[in-house]
């Protein structure tokens, strides 16, 4: 299909890329608009490296193709702060120090902020569903830091 003009609104600011509808998602937001938080890691969906938030649902943006995404709202960790305040899930992933080599985490964090904004009180088996790989085995780390920074929202995790 040919390159068309496209709008998006990411991290709440409207812009407007020249692509190929069928272009994933993830590859706008890196090569065009140089917002290389997300990570490239599978390519397939599946490992979560490529989280972002689309509306208020963490998706694999390496899978979902830009042209579909126009009328919702894209948020990714660039957007995730609040000027200089770290959104509470970036704080926790700090003070529990979750990150070994950090490739993972931004989609981690993405996936962690988006079940927390739809379950502020997350079961064990809510924080299992998030699926993100990662290579180093952080995984007792970032379940402790979901529940941080649950409680810092108001939850009981």
């Amino acid at each position: 299909m040919a390159a068309r003009r496209i709008a998006l609104t990411v991290n709440g600011k409207r812009v407007e890329v020249e692509s190929d509808p069928d272009k994933p998602l993830l590859w706008v937001l890196r090569d065009d608009l140089r917002l290389t938080g997300a990570k490239f890691g599978c390519g397939a969906g599946l490992c979560g490296a490529c989280t972002v938030h689309l509306g208020s649902e963490a998706v694999r943006s390496c899978v979902v193709k830009v042209g579909s995404v126009a009328s919702r709202p894209v948020t990714t960790i660039e957007g995730l702060a609040k000027g200089a305040r770290l959104h509470p899930v970036q704080q926790a992933w700090i003070d529990e120090d979750v990150a070994q080599c950090g490739y993972c985490q931004t989609g981690q964090i993405m996936a962690a902020a988006a079940l927390l904004a739809a379950k502020p009180n997350p079961t064990d088996a809510d924080v299992a569903s998030i699926t993100n790989l990662c290579r180093c085995g952080t995984y007792p780390r970032v379940r402790k830091a979901i529940a941080s920074a649950a409680k810092k929202m108001g939850g009981k995790a």
